[in-house]
């Protein structure tokens, strides 16, 4: 699978007790035009999985080259993700990073079954950042690669 080129993510959300919960996923994809839907795959062994899944509400951070910084953040144990990241100041019902290129604000639309994984699909509700720029943060063959158009 390491051929297989990948978004990088950070999808967030709020657990049951307010805290900012948050990961990486590379497993990402738009589903639907009509309703606007997104998915995620979250391994079950993830710590933030039970987050996500009991969450009615969460954001999917498409990230872009100079974001690496923030992907190696959210690979320190959970609870220390979140030190020192700006978080957007608005009544979204998940936590938004405030320095990212784009992010899609999603409420919980169904959740499925998938192997090892949890596949939680979202209905977009919102869209914020410049698009133009988003979501040319890629993993490739165990490493970052970006992806730009000339």
């Amino acid at each position: 699978m390491s051929a297989l080129a990948a978004p990088v993510t950070i999808v967030t959300c709020y657990d049951d007790r307010g805290m900012p919960r948050g990961l990486t996923a590379s497993a990402v994809t738009s589903l639907s035009l009509t309703p606007p839907l997104f998915l995620v795959c979250i391994d079950r062994g993830s710590r933030t999985h039970d987050a996500l899944i009991g969450s009615d509400a969460f954001a999917v951070h498409l990230l872009g080259p100079g974001d690496e910084y923030l992907v190696r953040r959210f690979m320190r144990p959970a609870e220390q993700r979140f030190d020192d990241v700006a978080l957007a100041a608005d009544a979204h019902p998940a936590p938004v990073l405030r320095d990212v290129t784009l992010t899609l604000r999603c409420v919980r639309h169904d959740i499925l079954e998938g192997g090892d994984h949890t596949i939680l699909v979202g209905r977009v509700t919102g869209v914020d950042g410049e698009s133009a720029h988003g979501g040319g943060l890629i993993w490739h063959r165990r490493g970052f690669a970006h992806a730009r158009r000339p």
